[in-house]
């Protein structure tokens, strides 16, 4: 009998001392995730674009659909001058702009991306000091962030789609490079060789699994593709987003709870938002609502462009397509077929069209990368 007696006390101590252990262990959890909310919270960079622009705006969608403008930057700030290189003066422009329409019911999405030498007319803005910078009629498109930030940037963007941008991301060359390496990574296929001295990629053809560096020299190959516009450049971008969707998806970070934590922590550090997401609950809020959309739910296209008049190495939108490109975001319909079937599959063909009332610009020969037709930016190395 008293045996029996200690043998039950023994358990009881033993399963008191798992029930404080679990306890311990709860405590500690909601610790550690009270310590990652705020972490990843005082970890993002926002802009309050709202309070910028106030009411003069396109109006928001009621059907559920939404806009949201990414840009990247090319700043050379901190350690982004280590991995691009070059000089920009203390200031910095959107090397890259895509606006990304989600449908109403967040099963797709549209992604038109803006070549940054397109001319557009720059509303006024105001600079970094708040003093008004007048705007111009023919203003490169890149030339508004630099101009007056993001909210400058944002304004311009609506002035030339008639679209609201309800949402604002930018990460630059040193933040993309670290989300990249955080996911493991990104796989692309490439049909032709790229030598490129500026960006530094040099790739033959095939596939290639990139690191972060690699890939950010990916995305910023101008003159290896192509007749050395950025119009080549685009093409490989949307390639990189596919990619890093793919990765995304069957990286496993659910399952993986230290590899989510290092993908949260150096995301959060890397981009800048509106102010409306500048939080863990609205990232993750909108991660669960693009959940669904994976390669196969994107459409990706360059903004119809010809040729400037009297400037081959800047851009104009192609009347009627980059209206009817507007527009059918605007309706919340897919992009119109003409304009998707002329995109061209390989970067090395991208190339802009002659001024209205020319004949093409020729393409130049898959297989060399570099051509001699109307280039955007040519002889720049932004």
């Amino acid at each position: 009998m008293a045996e029996h007696t200690r043998v039950t006390t023994r358990r009881r101590r033993v399963l008191l001392a798992a029930a404080c252990a679990a306890a311990a262990l709860v405590v500690l959890g909601v610790g550690a995730a009270g310590y990652a909310y705020f972490k990843l919270n005082g970890n993002i960079k926002s802009v309050d674009i709202d309070a910028r622009l106030g009411t003069a705006r396109p109006s928001t969608a009621t059907d559920g659909s939404f806009n949201v403008l990414v840009l990247g930057s090319d700043s050379r700030a901190g350690g982004n001058g280590d991995l691009a290189g070059g000089d920009t003066g203390g200031t910095a422009r959107s090397d890259t702009a895509m606006v990304v329409h989600v449908n109403q019911d967040h099963s797709r999405a549209e992604v038109v991306s803006i070549p940054r030498d397109t001319l557009v007319a720059r509303p006024d803005c105001a600079d970094g000091n708040g003093r008004i910078v007048p705007g111009a009629k023919r203003a490169m498109f890149n030339s508004a962030y630099e101009t007056g930030g993001a909210a400058c940037a944002v304004k311009t963007t609506e002035q030339l789609t008639g679209l609201r941008m309800d949402h604002y991301v930018e990460i630059d060359f040193a933040g993309f490079a670290r989300v990249v390496d955080a996911i493991g990574g990104a796989t692309v296929t490439t049909t032709v060789a790229i030598h490129d001295k500026d960006s530094g990629l040099d790739l033959p053809p095939g596939e290639h699994h990139l690191d972060g560096r690699q890939a950010l020299a990916f995305v910023r190959t101008r003159h290896g593709v192509g007749d050395g516009s950025d119009l080549g450049r685009i093409e490989l971008q949307k390639q990189m987003v596919r990619s890093l969707l793919r990765q995304t998806g069957g990286a496993g970070l659910l399952a993986n709870p230290v590899k989510l934590w290092s993908v949260g922590d150096t995301l959060t550090r890397s981009i800048t938002t509106d102010s409306a997401l500048a939080s863990v609950n609205s990232l993750v809020g909108l991660a669960q609502e693009l959940k669904g959309i994976g390669p196969d739910q994107l459409a990706m296209v360059t903004l119809p462009v010809v040729a400037a008049p009297g400037d081959p190495n800047r851009v104009v939108a192609e009347q009627p397509r980059a209206d009817e490109v507007w527009a059918a975001l605007k309706a919340d319909r897919e992009l119109p077929p003409a304009v998707l079937g002329e995109q061209p599959e390989n970067p090395a063909l991208a190339t802009p069209t002659g001024p209205a009332g020319t004949s093409p610009t020729a393409s130049p020969k898959a297989g060399t990368g570099a051509g001699t037709g109307a280039g955007t930016g040519a002889g720049t190395t932004r």
